[in-house]
């Protein structure tokens, strides 16, 4: 028996690849939480796995066809460990297991596992049909019961800035969107169960928290004390209160779901981050009405106006998706003059994909490719301005920065400025998971400079 045959056969190991959202991310982890105690021990490389999941997404533009290409890289690896007289699963798990699990199975049948993104913590349960099978599980049902309530309490430490799941699904069906399809209905955690978590990610280190949603400010949970029901609003005031907790955000937002409550504590709770990710994915609200967003651009506008007479420093980062069918040069002219009016600290843009089985992919008027990269390169080019003019208003300031590791230079550490920019300064390492004044003194290409205050010794946490 080799070497690497031994120390397989001493611990299992499972090899993760993510892609698209931080709700993946949050997703990876916890299949590995329910996988930990089959014995299984993560690898850092897919060759030393006996168990590999790629868990997908089916957002991005030809989510698919890159499944399929992994899958491809996959297979070699796979069939040499049935040389060796050992078995390697191979599971695709998430968004594009979810909408085309039939598929993957017809296409790549040497994959064992199909599940979807409310079946993970059925996981185990899966590897061992799959071992005493031999051929394929496939499970991309929407359980009846909560998948959160399956889930282990304990595990491994996230680090200083930890994501926490509080809402998964969506029930806007906007036309372009398969996420109503592959995640399900909204679903709210109760409170009390989060509070319980974020406790927990504290006692582990972790002083930022990221609640995660779906449609994150439609958080409608069991209150905490069992009277009635909550909203983002309320849980994050609950949140607040977790000691040595200093920091929460949350994504992603939808503008119909910004109640008063919500608005309230952005201006209440110190906590609560003064940056905001607020998709609006255009400014005409022809184009929106195609999109079945339910909101106008002049809905938009208001929702920021009453956010920035709540807290007056407070910046958006946002969504916008050109070349939507049917959209004409005045609707992506409206949508820059949108861009323009808002200004934003920062902004993700997209051209138009068709996803298979929504609306928006069999309506008539699609926009050809080379408008929508015309209109996507004009629109990047406001927004890339908008985020260096952003940054260049940072310079001279004096900021509380959370600082999370090591940076790449001997005595520098790295952390994140309360508008999520990454900021890098010379530090003790004593500092990490502190927050500390830090002077920005030079905008760098994906990152700020910085200086420790003198003070930065007393730290404010």
């Amino acid at each position: 028996m080799s070497k690497d045959t031994r120390d397989r056969s001493m611990a299992k190991k499972l090899y993760i690849k993510t892609y698209g959202c931080q709700m993946n991310v949050y997703d990876s982890a916890r299949m590995a939480d329910v996988l930990a105690p089959l014995g299984y021990v993560p690898a850092d490389v897919p060759e030393d796995a006996d168990m590999i999941i790629l868990n997908t997404c089916h957002v991005r533009e030809k989510a698919a066809e890159k499944v399929f290409s992994e899958l491809g890289r996959l297979r070699p690896l796979k069939a040499l460990r049935s040389e060796q007289g050992e078995r390697m699963i191979l599971a695709v798990a998430g968004c594009t297991a979810q909408a085309e699990g039939a598929e993957i199975v017809a296409r790549a049948p040497y994959v064992d596992i199909v599940l979807g993104p409310q079946t993970y913590h059925r996981l185990p349960e899966m590897v061992a049909q799959a071992a005493r099978a031999g051929g394929h599980v496939l499970d991309t049902d929407f359980p009846a019961e909560a998948k959160f309530d399956y889930l282990p309490e304990t595990a491994p430490p996230q680090g200083v800035s930890a994501f926490l799941s509080v809402q998964e699904g969506c029930d806007k069906f906007c036309t372009f969107c398969v996420v109503p399809y592959t995640r399900g209905a909204e679903f709210s955690r109760p409170a009390g169960a989060i509070l319980a978590e974020a406790r927990r990610l504290v006692a582990q280190g972790a002083r930022e928290i990221t609640l995660l949603g779906q449609n994150v400010n439609a958080y409608r949970g069991a209150a905490a004390d069992g009277a009635g029901a909550w909203g983002l609003g309320r849980l994050i005031r609950a949140l607040a209160e977790t000691p040595r907790l200093r920091r929460l955000r949350y994504t992603t937002s939808h503008p119909r779901d910004v109640d008063d409550e919500l608005v309230a504590a952005h201006r209440d709770v110190p906590e609560l981050m003064p940056f905001l990710h607020l998709p609006v994915q255009s400014g005409s609200d022809r184009v929106l009405h195609a999109m079945n967003r339910r909101h106008t651009a002049d809905d938009y506008r208001r929702v920021i106006e009453r956010l920035r007479d709540a807290r007056g420093d407070i910046a958006f980062s946002s969504d916008f998706i050109v070349g939507f069918p049917g959209e004409s040069d005045a609707d992506f002219a409206r949508t820059l003059d949108l861009a323009r009016e808002i200004g934003y600290a920062q902004a993700f843009s997209f051209k138009y994909s068709p996803r298979p089985g929504t609306p928006a992919a069999l309506m008539p008027e699609q926009v050809p490719e080379p408008v929508k990269a015309e209109r996507l390169a004009v629109l990047q080019a406001l927004l890339t301005e908008q985020q260096q003019r952003f940054n260049a208003a940072s310079l001279g300031r004096e900021m509380p920065v959370l600082f999370e590791k090591r940076g790449r230079h001997p005595g520098q550490l790295v952390g994140r400025s309360p508008y999520l920019q990454a900021v890098h300064a010379a530090a003790p390492e004593r500092l990490i998971g502190t927050l500390a004044p830090v002077r920005l003194v030079r905008v760098e290409r994906n990152s700020l400079a910085g200086e420790l205050m003198p003070r930065g010794e007393e730290v404010l946490a």
